[in-house]
């Protein structure tokens, strides 16, 4: 049968040494899939057919069987009533039916092995079909996150080549600055100035003595010229 032959073949494919020399295997995962289920479809085609011989031989077998004891009967019969001629009749075709029971039981029987072989067959194609979609969905988890380190090393990568790191630390100085002086002017808008109770009688004196060398020096006045 062709399905045989297309079963062996892909029980025989080793998926890894396949895959490996796809020059892109991960876009015919998809097809090698399909292709898989298409010849499981074939296989479950073949499977019917086949049930369908083993069915119509084994009722071959029933049907020759049962026409076997009939003519025996016929023959008994005839016997006991003396008719001879009608006995050598049921007897010579109760010959011709055995001979072909014979044949339609060795039939039945290859056909039968050649079912079961078709379901073991059958058996490890939808293994070999189970593993390989396992592996493919495995395939396709490992690409995408290989493709996604790439991405995120090629974006750090950019970050790098663009100086960001050393522009977000100028900012952060900026910013800590900023903060300190707000601190500063917030510690010191909070305070009144306070002068030292022990300086206080030295800090006035200072205070009037720069008072009269920042006052202006009085004019002398003139006298009056004397008219003529």
């Amino acid at each position: 049968m062709g399905v045989f032959k297309r079963i062996k073949t892909i029980l025989l494919a080793d998926v890894h040494e396949t895959l490996d020399k796809m020059e892109q295997p991960l876009g015919l995962l998809n097809q090698y899939v399909r292709d898989m289920e298409g010849e499981l479809d074939k296989a479950k085609h073949a499977l019917a057919q086949q049930l369908y011989l083993e069915k119509r031989h084994e009722q071959l077998v029933q049907e020759t069987e049962a026409a076997v004891a009939k003519r025996t009967r016929q023959a008994e019969l005839a016997v006991s009533r003396g008719e001879d001629d009608i006995a050598r009749l049921a007897l010579q075709e109760k010959l011709l039916r055995e001979a072909k029971l014979d044949a339609y039981k060795e039939q039945h029987a290859a056909v039968k092995q050649q079912t079961a072989a078709l379901y073991e067959q059958i058996d490890q194609l939808r293994d070999k079909y189970t593993e390989l979609r396992h592996k493919k969905l495995v395939l396709e988890s490992r690409a995408h996150a290989a493709k996604l380190a790439q991405q995120t090393q090629a974006v750090l990568q950019s970050f790098q080549a663009t100086g960001f790191t050393k522009e977000f630390a100028r900012a952060e100085e900026y910013v800590q600055k900023l903060e300190a002086q707000a601190a500063a002017q917030a510690y010191f808008r909070g305070q009144a100035p306070v002068v030292n109770v022990e300086l206080e009688s030295a800090v006035q004196r200072e205070l009037q003595l720069l008072k009269k060398q920042l006052e202006p020096q009085a004019q002398p006045e003139k006298e009056p010229q004397p008219t003529a």
